[in-house]
């Protein structure tokens, strides 16, 4: 199992960014998928999910209306469009599977939000 996080940078306060997710080595459209955040010393943290096929979403009460998840499993790849971002969003971002820790993949290398003036 691959999951190849990109789409990270700096962004000013109020931009936006896509950050993208490509899996590898499992049946994508077979797992519900997630986002999780981690800032230095801290717990990763569930951003956002999206159902197998794409039908259902659910947010962090921190991100919702400003974070958009979706998934194209013909692509193997899941999405998170950040928009209206502030200095709090300013993490490494991780995707995954949704299922309990001891069940979720390999971790894979992440991609750094920096939200700066």
């Amino acid at each position: 199992v691959q999951l190849v996080e990109s789409g990270g940078g700096l962004v000013q306060p109020g931009g936006s960014l896509r950050l993208s997710c490509a899996a590898s080595g499992f049946t994508f459209s077979s797992y519900a998928m997630s986002w999780y955040r981690q800032a230095p010393g801290r717990e990763r943290e569930l951003v956002a999910a999206i159902t197998s096929a794409g039908g259902s979403t659910d947010y962090a009460d921190s991100v919702k209306g400003r974070f958009t998840i979706s998934r194209d499993n013909a692509k193997n790849t899941v999405y998170l469009q950040m928009n209206s971002l502030n200095p709090e969003a300013a993490d490494v971002y991780y995707c995954n599977n949704i299922k309990a820790a001891r069940f979720r993949f390999d971790w894979g290398q992440g991609t750094q939000v920096t939200v700066s003036s």
